[in-house]
């Protein structure tokens, strides 16, 4: 006997009603990629009119996440933080995301009073926070960011593929699919490609 299916639950503000506001929402794009920067956004939601449909970004189609980051940017308090290839490389990709997160909340407009963050881990700042495994399909906030994080990070890989189009960042974003890794063999890696990631090094290696 089949067991009875369980409601598809969106995030909710549970989590943020626990905290003393503002609270923002922190949650990154790009870590797994083999090609271009890892990208953090933190989101401080409004009191009233939240864009309906937010969900974790993943759950979502890209044209959802795009209707939705015009949504955001027009409602709420957002800050993007930037951490690229070469820093990357230099940093690892763990320090690097931790980077993001705390160059994303230092570019808000306002200093939150809370952040919840998408993870088991918080970087090194002082602000009150709270981090929470699975967090973009649980608070709202970080969803949010989540969204932001993830449509700002695809539209910078589709810029970039303009330049660089043999790898096909347009479709792949950068993640190590079997034609991307293909290209890399065939063309060796490009400036935004992550020198420190194995498949990208051992494709220079063999050039």
């Amino acid at each position: 006997m089949a067991a009875p299916s369980r409601p598809n639950r969106r995030p909710s503000l549970r989590h943020e009603k626990l905290c003393l506001a503002p609270v923002a929402g922190v949650d990154e794009a790009g870590c797994g990629p083999l090609a271009g920067p890892v990208v953090a956004a933190a989101v401080m939601l409004p009191l009233k009119g939240v864009p309906r449909g937010i969900d974790d970004s993943k759950k979502l189609t890209a044209g959802e996440r795009a209707r939705l980051y015009g949504r955001l940017l027009a409602c709420a308090t957002v800050g993007v933080g930037i951490v690229e290839a070469d820093e990357i490389d230099r940093l690892n990709i763990y320090w690097a995301r931790m980077k993001a997160m705390c160059l994303a909340v230092e570019a808000l407009a306002h200093a939150p009073a809370h952040v919840l963050v998408d993870g088991n881990r918080l970087p090194r700042w002082e602000h009150a926070a709270t981090a929470i495994v699975g967090g973009d399909a649980l608070s709202l906030s970080i969803a949010a960011a989540s969204i932001v994080a993830k449509h700002t990070r695809d539209q910078i890989m589709c810029v970039h593929a303009e330049t660089y189009p043999q790898y096909d960042w347009h479709s792949n974003k950068g993640y190590a699919c079997p034609a991307h890794k293909r290209a890399l063999r065939e063309h060796g890696p490009s400036p935004l490609h992550r020198r420190s990631f194995a498949p990208v090094a051992q494709a220079e290696l063999g050039r």
